[in-house]
């Protein structure tokens, strides 16, 4: 099965953060209203555009996305 991509970016949590994926992470862990269970691509996209405002750019979110079909797909 499938994890979701919060449930991925979460491995990118860091007390700390010394990259822009480890912000985004923890910024999400904060966001309540996250999408916590999907998987789609246009779902997180379209929220986070209305409600990610910690998000400084969308490339961060698609830098994710791609380590995330990366992971999911085993390659």
């Amino acid at each position: 099965m499938r994890k979701s991509f919060y449930h991925f970016l979460m491995k990118y949590r860091h007390p700390q953060p010394k990259d822009s994926i480890s912000h985004f992470a923890n910024d999400a862990f904060m966001d309540h209203s996250f999408p916590k269970y999907s998987d789609d691509y246009y779902e997180i996209t379209s929220y986070l555009e209305l409600n990610g405002h910690y998000l400084q750019s969308m490339s961060i979110f698609d830098e994710a996305w791609q380590l995330y079909t990366m992971s999911e797909n085993n390659i």
